[in-house]
């Protein structure tokens, strides 16, 4: 076989077996994953996914003291994560929190769609378990069945303070609802803002972390008219309104149930109830 032939047929080999990309968190020319944009197939098999949560509140996979500690009500529901807060799960949001790599944004994004369709399949369940109990949804199955279905109204990020914003140039918890906004067809509003300063929580233990957030956030004044016609134009009247906090890590949920606080009192200033859920892309 001549030189010329050989040539040929490797270069229409190459030209039909597909290439490998380089693996955004791994480094390695690997086959990519069909569910996550930009890691290789290994590195999202290693992806430690909340899958059952331990703790119904927090969403913690461990055990969790957490939310046994006060006899207070919580202002949420109840809080989801999408995984495990580990060493590798660390460095990857680090690469995009504090490194600035664009390419972990759609990623750390999808990975948070997953703790939505957690949630939302709890609540259908939920939903399906209850109205199975009564005759009357026996005889109209259906028309129950399509009025189960359970969807968030709106998202609201968990807002970064100027300090932090000068710093890293966007706010990552903003970033991550904008995904699942697009994803879902959720609205997203920044119905927050940070009235202070608190430094990184990621140095202080939890009693420092509760008083931290105590009066760190407001409602936001440049959205009030916005939000106002949003509950006028999409309020459900026969239940609550459900809002999801959006938030990059649940370590001691003292962010968000501060969040929380400030949504009830927005929501119940215009005369409608409102339940509050959060997710959050990991669980310390």
């Amino acid at each position: 076989m001549n030189t010329k032939l050989i040539g040929v047929r490797k270069s229409l080999s190459l030209l039909l077996t597909p290439s490998l990309s380089q693996c955004l968190t791994c480094g390695k020319h690997s086959p990519q994953s069909s569910q996550l944009p930009g890691i290789c197939k290994n590195c999202a098999e290693s992806i430690p996914w909340i899958r059952a949560p331990r703790c119904l509140i927090c969403g913690r996979h461990v055990g969790c003291p957490d939310c046994t500690r006060s006899a207070e009500p919580s202002p949420i529901v109840c809080n989801r994560s999408a995984v495990a807060y580990t060493n590798e799960m660390r460095e990857w949001l680090g690469q995009y929190k504090y490194r600035g790599n664009e390419r972990y944004a759609p990623l750390l994004g999808l990975m948070l769609d997953r703790a939505y369709l957690t949630l939302k399949e709890e609540k259908q369940q939920g939903a399906l378990s209850s109205q199975k109990a009564s005759f009357f949804h026996l005889i109209q199955h259906k028309r129950y069945k399509k009025n189960s279905l359970w969807s968030a109204d709106l998202l609201v990020p968990v807002p970064v303070s100027d300090t932090r914003l000068l710093e890293r140039g966007f706010n990552q918890a903003e970033r991550l609802a904008d995904v699942l906004s697009r994803h879902r067809k959720i609205p997203q509003l920044p119905l927050l803002i940070r009235t202070h300063h608190t430094g990184k929580q990621s140095f202080k233990g939890r009693a420092e972390r509760l008083a931290d957030m105590k009066n760190a956030f407001g409602a936001n004044p440049a959205v009030s008219t916005l939000f106002k016609d949003w509950l006028k134009d999409n309020s459900p009247i026969s239940r609550p309104i459900r809002i999801i906090i959006v938030d990059d890590i649940y370590t001691t949920g003292s962010t968000i149930r501060a969040c929380a606080e400030i949504l009830k009192q927005m929501v119940s200033n215009y005369d409608y109830a409102a339940e509050i859920y959060s997710l959050t892309w990991a669980r310390s």
